[in-house]
């Protein structure tokens, strides 16, 4: 096992937020990794718990252990115990890291309230034998300066010459400065540390966005009156303009993101705030101050805009004193604000420095694939693949924040089909900015040209010009006969269609492979808290014979190689073994055999209870020679009543997020989204898609 200690140089280098950032990016590598608070820090306002412990407990598959307080640990020091602490936080340690390849540990944060941390935090890395990171930020420093204080800093651990001392990650900084440290992903050292063995382990450039607060905690930050609530709980405070002037003056302020800051009596900014809700921006909200609620009649005015989610608040104090409050608010991650946590995580993982850590944990390399992990190789595969991906739903605002960050993070090429001006309007709307090379298709001007291609295409079924001319006004069927025509590599539809809508046309004009033997499935990418499994099929088949099951069972476990998942197949039944008897499970049990016979290379076995296949403990009393038993990652059910009733039972009653369904045996890949698809799902799903491209 390998440990990595952060410690901060300083106040305000940001560290829960690097720490959780490291959490994230060995996860990606497919490590199983958890963290360690030895000793709590409360911030300023805090009552507890831990913060740093807590946000870990919300988006990690692990709890670690409650940290000692930091009132014990100064009773402890100032007895001249200091020996006594350091063995309970051993044992603490030795608790959390349980079945686990790499320990990130954060270190203490130098306060006037804890002047003596970095000596608290080298006793504790030389205690728990850690690799310690310095995390730092450049403030008003230089670069020289900063690597001055780096040096200074190390001197608390041994200097940059002691071994443990491994490297530094550097916080907050300009984005041209990470753009010149690291270059196409090669870390160049600080020029002080060129010749040293003393490792840049992460430029993390500083993001406005990652620092956004939703707008329920300003107003828990201000204590102000709810008028109200709407999506304050979603939206986020990215600037807030303190409002004086006529609206003429301001109305360039009404933007996405906004907080608009204004006394309960400017009637006329009110007005101007709530039209621009009316209009779809997204404003972070209308904060109205000097305690005035507005007149009756100016309310009932603006009901219609308030509905559109708007939240409205109101504070006692005047408009400078507000903006004075928002000026000196900490900006903590709050331990409740997932959403936040999660693109912080991210954006943190995506500049650290993971060909190092590869290297130092090289090996420690885990097959296990998580969540995350399975989500950042989707998307760096995709990247490598860059596949044309058309999305017929070109007008819709998810769809289209969607193509923009594929786009920009070279995840595929997406064609939006709309005609262009409702589709830049929508962007406008919701604050959006769409970037170059984006390629939006207007279906009116396209749509002639694939007329006679679908009549050939469906000729054996009695296809006319006119008839196939009125079913391209749905941009679905325009989008799949550009996939047939190889004039995009794949389609994702579903976010307002429904999966029959989605579907059909696939089958009608991509058609299914032919070694395929006709078949086309379907899988869900299920993703446990520690694990991602494939459940099939869950969509498509609604009573599968034995030789389709068995085909079902072998594209999904290739689904499952194309994807990083080793493939465990259990071929679920309501028996284990020979342990019952019937139609229902000798067709499983026949399946199973005919993947064994088709597939010798594959790992199988059936029939299998689900809890058999699923559950280590359980595979041992009932199946203790299976080598899938316990240990099943790909879970083929026999019929779509059991797999769909099954998958969303897991889904909803566990929380867990299904990436799906995939279509397995097309010519072309094609993927549906569930209507209620988050923007994130269907970035997720695009890049699936373009994978399926690259393997088809």
């Amino acid at each position: 096992m390998r440990t990595f200690f952060l410690a901060p140089t300083r106040y305000g280098v940001g560290l829960t937020s690097v720490t959780l950032g490291l959490v994230r990016a060995l996860d990606n590598l497919g490590l199983r990794v958890k963290f360690f608070k030895p000793i709590a820090q409360l911030h300023v306002g805090d009552t507890g718990p831990e913060r740093s412990t807590k946000l870990v407990q919300r988006i990690m598959d692990h709890e670690p252990p409650t940290p000692i307080t930091s009132h014990r640990a100064e009773d402890l020091l100032g007895d001249n115990k200091g020996d006594v602490l350091m063995e309970e936080i051993v044992a603490l340690f030795e608790q959390a890291s349980q079945d686990c390849d790499v320990m990130v540990v954060e270190g203490l944060v130098p306060t006037r309230e804890m002047p003596y941390a970095n000596r608290l935090n080298s006793n504790i890395a030389k205690t728990i034998n850690a690799d310690i990171i310095l995390v730092s930020e450049p403030g008003n420093d230089s670069l020289e300066d900063l690597a001055d204080k780096l040096e200074i800093a190390a001197d608390s651990f041994g200097g940059i010459k002691n071994p443990n001392v491994v490297g530094y990650a550097l916080n907050k900084l300009s984005p041209e400065i990470v753009a010149r440290l690291n270059k196409d992903g090669h870390f160049q050292s600080l020029p002080e540390f060129a010749r040293k063995p003393f490792q840049p382990l992460g430029y993390i450039p500083f993001d406005t966005n990652l620092a956004s607060p939703r707008t329920m905690d300003i107003a828990e930050h201000l204590k102000a009156e709810l008028i109200n609530a709407g999506e304050m709980d979603t939206r986020r405070v990215t600037s807030y303009t303190l409002s004086a002037r006529t609206p003429t003056n301001m109305i360039h302020h009404l933007k996405p993101g906004n907080l608009v800051i204004t006394p309960g009596d400017r009637d006329d900014i009110i007005l101007a705030t709530c039209m621009a809700a009316l209009n779809g921006v997204p404003l972070a909200g209308l904060l109205l101050t000097s305690g005035i609620t507005p007149s009756k009649p100016v309310m009932e005015l603006c009901n219609k805009a308030i509905s559109t989610g708007l939240p409205v608040m109101l504070t006692e104090e005047d408009s400078y004193t507000t903006a004075t409050m928002l000026d000196r608010r900490h900006n903590e991650l709050p331990v409740d604000d997932t959403a936040r946590v999660e693109m912080v995580m991210d954006s943190i993982a995506a500049n650290l420095n993971t060909e190092w850590l590869k290297q130092q944990c090289a090996a420690l390399a885990e097959r296990r694939l998580s969540p995350p992990a399975f989500r950042y190789q989707l998307v760096q595969r995709a990247q490598g693949a860059n596949k044309r991906v058309v999305l017929p739903e070109g007008d819709e605002p998810r769809t289209i924040q969607a193509a923009v960050i594929c786009q920009e993070r070279g995840i595929a090429q997406c064609i939006l089909l709309g005609q262009r001006s409702v589709i830049e309007q929508v962007a406008k709307d919701n604050g959006i900015t769409l970037p170059d090379g984006l390629v939006i298709m207007e279906p009116e001007s396209i749509r002639a040209r694939y007329v006679a291609p679908m009549v050939e295409l469906r000729k054996s079924k009695g296809l006319t010009a006119p008839m196939a001319e009125a079913q391209l006004e749905d941009t679905v069927v325009l989008g799949t006969m550009m996939l047939a025509l190889n004039e995009v590599d794949g389609l994702v539809s579903g976010a307002v269609h429904t999966t029959a809508n989605t579907i059909r046309p696939a089958f009608q004009l991509v058609k299914p492979k032919k070694d395929a033997g006709g078949l086309v499935s379907s899988i869900f990418f299920m993703l446990l808290p520690d694990q991602v499994l494939v459940y099939g099929d869950c969509a498509v088949n609604p009573n599968p014979d034995a030789d389709q099951l068995a085909n079902i069972a072998i594209q999904s476990a290739d689904s499952a190689v194309a994807f990083g998942i080793e493939p465990r197949i259990a071929m679920i039944s309501y028996s284990t073994g020979t342990s019952g008897i019937g139609a229902d499970v000798e067709k499983v049990r026949e399946a199973t055999e005919i993947v064994k016979a088709k597939r010798p290379d594959l790992i199988i076995d059936g029939p299998l209870q689900y809890d058999a296949a699923s559950v280590e403990s359980v595979a041992q009393s009932k199946a203790p020679d299976s080598n899938v038993a316990g240990r099943a990652t790909v879970f083929i059910f026999p019929d779509l009543n059991t797999g769909n009733t099954t998958y969303k039972a897991v889904q909803r009653s566990a929380d867990v997020i299904s990436v799906g369904p995939m279509l397995q045996g097309l010519n072309k890949p094609v993927n549906d989204l569930s209507r209620g698809a988050l923007v994130d799902d269907i970035v997720y799903t695009i890049a699936l898609t373009a994978i399926q491209a690259e393997n088809d």
